[in-house]
């Protein structure tokens, strides 16, 4: 014969809440509620944004793989490895889609750093920085 597991009614309490607040309040039965969508896209956050120099080519990134100057990859202090974001320079409008697949930057007045073929495309090659906003697309 089996024994159930006994669960402190603080615990069952809680467990109940948890289950009931998170319930869509819709009037409608189980059946026919809609849950609200997913947001597939969130603002992660505004900044500066720099590049990797090219003296980093071929060398190991944080996530274990090479870095590529001619990929479009950049590093993030704490977005998880694989994730792919959007990176948007605000003074001249121009994007840019890349994978974090490195920790840093390593300056705290920065927020991301770009791999130079990214750093091309959003307009930083030779200014170094630009205010940029990102958004993280998955």
């Amino acid at each position: 014969m089996q024994q159930k597991a006994f669960i402190a009614p603080s615990v069952r309490c809680a467990l109940f809440f948890l289950t009931t607040a998170l319930l869509p309040v819709t009037g409608k039965t189980d059946e026919t509620a809609v849950m609200p969508e997913k947001r597939a896209v969130s603002v992660v956050s505004e900044g500066r944004a720099s590049y990797y120099a090219d003296r980093f080519h071929g060398r190991r990134t944080a996530s274990g793989e090479r870095f590529s100057i001619q990929d479009f990859t950049a590093a993030h202090r704490t977005l998880p490895f694989g994730t792919t974001v959007r990176v948007t320079n605000l003074d001249n409008g121009r994007e840019v889609t890349v994978r974090i697949n490195d920790r840093g930057p390593h300056r705290k007045s920065r927020i991301i750093d770009v791999s130079p073929a990214a750093a091309r495309e959003l307009g930083l090659i030779g200014r170094g920085t630009a205010p940029v906003r990102i958004v993280a697309v998955n």
